[in-house]
């Protein structure tokens, strides 16, 4: 099993510290930022940053959907970490300053993938797809921060 990276990233017209509440506001912001490929999502602890426990599944392809319990931890100032209790995923968003009033985002997905020809296509695809997944999420993020 070889490890699986997906990495996007945007620069976005909002102060960073504002960026990262909205990312971290799974009880309001976080809903309204997520695209079609997301559903079933419920917060079941928490609700804002660390120590939120969060649920949606991903349909990553018309095939693959994912389950994800995702526990958010904050282990340095201006990233979230979500951890799947249900996989190996492990999301880490890091919000930093991007010059006066901008912010970058940068989001990084990791999980072991699958062996065989089967992981050659994982590593080969997955990351490409998610990776449009995220742009949208981003895009919407975008939408809702510079207002």
């Amino acid at each position: 099993m070889a490890q699986v990276e997906a990495t996007t990233e945007r620069v976005i017209a909002a102060d960073a510290e504002a960026v990262f509440d909205a990312l971290a506001d799974y009880n309001g912001t976080r809903a309204k930022v997520l695209p079609e490929h997301f559903s079933e999502y419920e917060v079941r602890e928490g609700g804002d940053g660390e120590g939120t426990l969060v649920h949606w599944k991903l349909q990553a392809t018309s095939k693959r959907v994912r389950d994800c319990l995702l526990e958010v931890s904050e282990p340095t100032d201006g990233e979230l970490v979500e951890k799947d209790r249900n996989s190996s995923m492990v999301t880490t968003w890091r919000v930093t300053p991007a010059g006066e009033g901008k912010s970058r985002v940068v989001v990084t997905s990791v999980w072991n993938g699958a062996g065989g020809i089967g992981g050659f296509f994982e590593r080969t695809f997955a990351p490409k797809g998610l990776g449009r997944i995220y742009d949208v999420l981003l895009a919407n993020l975008a939408k809702e921060t510079e207002k």
